[in-house]
């Protein structure tokens, strides 16, 4: 397909949740107004702080749960305004892969039961042989025997359960899959090997994936392009070495300093952010970092900016973003 194979265009999620004691509900921005284009065969990182909004924009997305407004093109189709059924053919082209792998697999159901479920609900088998066929070959992908297709999750470690749990999602044959922070319940050594198999089958299969996650490491070894989120909004997003180089946004920044030097001699300056994240429920005015900011002028707390170009594909929400790095006072 020539464009981008999913384009999402001030997509918004709005929770009603109850202010307690006879107060009206108030409304959590969970998303607020995201637009941004997925390539094929690209893999698009959201990264950002617990409860920014990324696991909600991924279910929105793959419309597990509604939109209160906005597009997600998919292919050439708005999934927000598509009917049950075809939404639920659509849905054999996009999958996920959650981050639990202890509690995403059914305990009982076996392991060939849990992989063909997409086959079963989309009549991709003819028969019960070439069902176990096709399940053999889909664990043979993932590294696993055939042999296990007949145990049950509990027999097997956090890091084959993703295995399985990546198996399922491939089975209807996809090209565009989401990856909720696959490996942050995995060990260093295990994460490295889910991460390895999954390019490898972006690579044999011509995957498209949007991949959540908050290890900065594990962005840099599997990006292709990065986003980042903050209360909602994508401050940041552009390609991958570009934005891990010379980040614009002041919040990326100061994400990019807390990581972890592997070499300590080089000197690296940490930026300290103050304060703590604003509720979503009572987001402030105009630029949502500028309570944290360390360069938040007046303008900050009156307008909030739109995402800009600063060159080479790459984007940044700053009212002060320009063609070079702002620089942060030390």
């Amino acid at each position: 397909m020539t464009g981008p194979l999913l384009s999402v265009r001030d997509l918004r999620k709005v929770f009603n949740a109850q202010a307690g004691f006879g107060r009206p509900s108030a409304g959590v921005r969970a998303v607020d107004g995201i637009s941004f284009d997925v390539e094929p065969g690209e893999t698009l990182a959201l990264v950002g702080e617990s409860g920014c909004g990324k696991s909600t924009l991924g279910r929105l997305i793959l419309q597990l749960i509604p939109a209160s407004g906005g597009q997600v093109m998919f292919e050439g189709v708005d999934l927000v305004h598509l009917g049950t059924r075809p939404l639920r053919e659509m849905r054999r082209r996009m999958q996920m892969v959650f981050q639990d792998p202890f509690g995403s697999l059914s305990p009982r159901r076996s392991v060939a039961d849990i992989v063909a479920e997409p086959i079963d609900s989309f009549g991709l088998a003819p028969s019960r042989k070439a069902r176990r066929e096709m399940v053999a070959d889909l664990l043979h992908q993932v590294g696993l025997p055939s042999s296990v297709m007949d145990r049950y999750p509990r027999q097997f470690s956090g890091g084959q359960r993703q295995r399985i749990g990546i198996a399922r999602a491939i089975a209807a044959g996809p090209s565009f899959i989401v990856a909720d922070e696959p490996v942050s319940a995995l060990d260093v050594s295990v994460q490295a090997q889910v991460i390895n198999l999954m390019q490898d089958l972006q690579e044999s299969r011509g995957l498209t994936y949007l991949f959540i996650a908050h290890d900065l490491a594990v962005v840099r070894h599997i990006a292709t392009r990065v986003a980042v989120m903050y209360l909602g909004r994508i401050v940041e997003i552009g390609p991958k070495a570009r934005v891990y180089a010379a980040p614009h946004h002041p919040y990326t920044q100061a994400l990019l300093s807390a990581a972890p030097n592997p070499d300590p001699d080089i000197p690296k300056r940490q930026i300290i952010l103050t304060g703590d994240v604003p509720s979503p429920s009572n987001a402030p005015s105009g630029c949502a970092f500028h309570t944290r900011c360390p360069i938040a002028q007046a303008r900050c707390r009156m307008e909030a900016p739109e995402l800009r170009p600063v060159g080479g594909g790459h984007q940044a929400a700053c009212h002060f973003a320009t063609d070079h790095p702002i620089p942060v006072p030390s």
